[in-house]
């Protein structure tokens, strides 16, 4: 199985605009974020977690030519608003995306994206299939994946295990029956917005506790603002184990 991290940046991406920061006038690529997402691939599976505002470029820069689903954490903008450029996934592949979202996030999907599910279709249009998930195990092709609950604020969001690689963005706290599902994992990717506290994301020291209690092989840190730091200076920081994640940064397991 391979990780590849499209995307490890905040809603706003990194650099921000407007935005003359030390970190966002960085020229080290480590330190240019686009908005956190990442692609699961198996021997015949190509699954994407999250289509956030630069799905298109994602797709483009990553060469991906045959996507077999999308799986939704939640349905804030930075993670559902590239979701009509599957268009041309449909169009390449002759069918339907499949989407795979609990049932507040398909209501939103449904608004957002009302012309899709309207009875008049415009032509040229994205073509969705939602299936329905809830915090029990489901199956997409030959993957047996876990759904992990988390809370964003008072959000309830979706993390996803893939067998020894679990993926949770976007989340300020798991309860501790959450927590039971990351044991024995090779790679946890885990959310740290920043070194401060924040109200809706772990922060640094945060997102370690977790890492710590839960043991796995490796560890990443993603959906990262440009208040973290400098990657190169971040790193320096860390465990030996844990890991600044940046785009386009692959990892097996």
């Amino acid at each position: 199985m391979k990780l590849t991290f499209l995307g490890t940046g905040t809603s706003q991406g990194v650099p921000v605009v407007a935005c003359q920061c030390p970190v966002c006038l960085s020229n080290n690529p480590k330190d240019k974020r686009l908005r956190a997402s990442v692609m699961i691939e198996t021997g015949s599976q190509c699954l994407v977690v999250d289509a956030g505002p630069d799905f298109r470029q994602q797709m483009l820069q990553h060469q991906v030519r045959h996507l077999n689903g999308i799986l939704l954490t939640h349905e804030h903008v930075d993670h559902i608003f590239g979701l009509d450029d599957i268009r041309a996934f449909n169009w390449v592949q002759k069918q339907a995306t499949d989407i795979y979202a609990e049932e507040r996030v398909q209501v939103a999907i449904r608004r957002i994206f009302d012309y899709v599910f309207a009875s008049f279709k415009y032509p040229g249009i994205p073509q969705m299939h939602l299936h329905l998930i809830e915090n029990k195990p489901f199956r997409m092709g030959d993957l047996d994946i876990i759904p992990i609950r988390g809370f964003h604020y008072k959000l309830p969001v979706f993390g996803f295990r893939f067998d020894k690689i679990a993926y949770l963005t976007d989340v300020n706290r798991i309860e501790n029956e959450e927590i039971e599902k990351l044991r024995g994992l090779d790679i946890l990717v885990l959310n740290a917005l920043r070194k401060e506290d924040h109200i809706s994301h772990y922060n640094l020291s945060q997102a370690l506790d977790l890492i710590a209690e839960v043991k796995p092989g490796k560890a990443y840190l993603t959906h990262l603002s440009h208040q973290m730091g400098f990657y190169d200076e971040v790193q320096k920081e860390l465990p030996e184990n844990v890991f600044l994640a940046y785009d386009g940064l692959e990892i097996m397991s």
